[in-house]
Formats: structure tokens, sequence, C-alpha cells
């Protein structure tokens, strides 16, 4: 049993008089087998939330603490993170001219276990995984994501999550530029690593279609930086009906509430 706790994060982009504070203070738990949805607005600080667990230079956490089973994250490089069990899917990969799927995925198998997996077993597990994703193996021979689609950038990501087998993923807004097709094959890829019980998902998404084939345990609703609501299914479905501007109008007024506070305390 693996658990990614976070408690009172706070994290801001910038410097000196141009930082500016996204996260303000987020408390959440995930374990292992347990799938979180993240849900909010766009700009409300998801995918920082995302980057910052993962380590992105660009992001400074200014409070709080971030563990997993008990290490701390935050004083770990990106790479030990990974070698960790964190995995991160990000919604807009990047191109790696030069570099073919194959050998991608075999070298990030190798940095992260330690050890070469046997070619062999490899390969089957390879084929495996790329034929329940729908995947042409001709893809394998392919430059990491250079003139990818959408889909196919996102069934490589969930690719390398099957094969990577992290304690912990993070899915930045996976199903962003997908059809229904390519949406059902990369959820039911997801659902495989679910069902396999080992891996605690973090799943970030602005809408709830994706949430028809990835049934949460948990739902939390992310607004200005903070979770503002928390509940299981049944919350999604009632974000799909009233949208987020109730959440919105009530940060908006604690935003002022607590502003005003602050200039009274500081006459």
């Amino acid at each position: 049993m693996s658990v990614l706790e976070i408690h009172d994060l706070h994290v801001s982009v910038g410097e000196g008089d141009d930082a500016k504070e996204i996260l303000r203070g987020v408390d959440l738990t995930v374990r292992s087998g347990e799938t979180h949805a993240i849900m909010g607005p766009n700009g409300s600080g998801k995918s920082t939330l995302a980057y910052s667990i993962a380590g992105h230079p660009k992001y400074t956490i200014t409070g709080g603490t971030v563990t997993l089973d008990g290490e701390d994250v935050l004083a770990m490089t990106v790479d030990e993170r990974a070698r960790a069990g964190l995995f991160l899917a990000m919604q807009y990969p990047v191109e790696v001219p030069g570099v073919s799927v194959s050998n991608f995925l075999r070298t990030a198998a190798t940095a992260i276990k330690g050890e070469a997996p046997k070619l062999r077993t490899w390969v089957k597990d390879v084929k495996t995984e790329m034929s329940g994703l729908e995947m042409d193996p001709a893809f394998a021979e392919r430059n990491v994501n250079e003139g990818f689609s959408g889909g196919e950038k996102k069934r490589h990501e969930i690719l390398q999550m099957r094969l990577l087998k992290p304690k912990v993923a993070i899915l930045d807004e996976t199903d962003s530029g997908l059809d229904v097709d390519a949406l059902r094959v990369v959820s039911e890829g997801v659902n495989r690593t679910r069902e396999e019980g080992d891996v605690g998902v973090l799943l970030i998404t602005h809408y709830t279609r994706i949430l028809r084939y990835i049934k949460p345990d948990f739902v939390h609703v992310f607004v200005a930086g903070r979770v503002v609501d928390e509940g299981g299914p049944e919350l999604a479905a009632k974000l799909e009906d009233e949208g987020y501007a109730a959440y919105v109008k009530d940060s908006n007024e604690q935003a002022s509430a607590e502003k005003a506070a602050a200039e009274v305390a500081s006459a």
C-alpha cells in the first residue's frame, strides 16, 4: 500500500515582485487502488499541482509538504521522484526527435528499475500493451511524439504508465484533444491499471466525459488554488449539471474578505 500525502501545499510562479501564488494550501491523500478526480475551471491551478508534484522548475514551493510512503518528495530531484514511483502523463507531451519510442521506453524502464529489463520479456510486454491500446506495431519505431496526433500522444503516455508501473500516476487532462474512440481506448488502458489495484490515480480534468469511462472513488473541486469541495462520483454529476459558477463566486467572495481583513490588520 503506497500513499501520496499532500499537506498545506503553497506554490508560486515568477520571482520577486512578479511572483504570483497559484496554489494556496492544498491538502490531498492518494492511496494505492484509489482514483481521485481533480476538477475545476481553467486557471484554477490543477496543472500547477501536477507539475509541482513532478518537480517542474518553473514552480516554487513556498510552503507545505509532499510525501510518498513517508519520504520527502520535495527534497528529490525529478529523476528521483520517478524512481520513487511517481508518474506524470503530460497534457502537452513534447517531441523528442531522433529517439524512437522503443528506445525511449526501454531506457526509461532501465533508469527507473536500475537494470535493463530482459529483452524477450520486454518485447512481449510492449507488444501486449500496444495491442491493448490499439496501436500499430510500427509505432514503436517512430520518433517520440514527432508528428503524432493528439490521440497517439495520449496513447503513448498511457503506454508508458502501463510499462513503468508507478505507485502513483498523475494524469493531466489526458482527455484533451481526444475523439470518442481514442477516449475509450485510453480510458480502458487506465482502467486496466486501476483493476490491478497497485496504483493510485490522480486524474485532472475540466470535463466529466472521461469520468463516464473511468469511475473515480473521490472527486475534488479545485478553484483558485484550493480544494473547495469533495465528494464521490455524484459530485461529478452535479458539476456536469451546474458547472463551476457557484464555486467561483464563493471563492471570489472569500478572496475579497481575506483581502479586506489583511488591509485592516495592516492599518
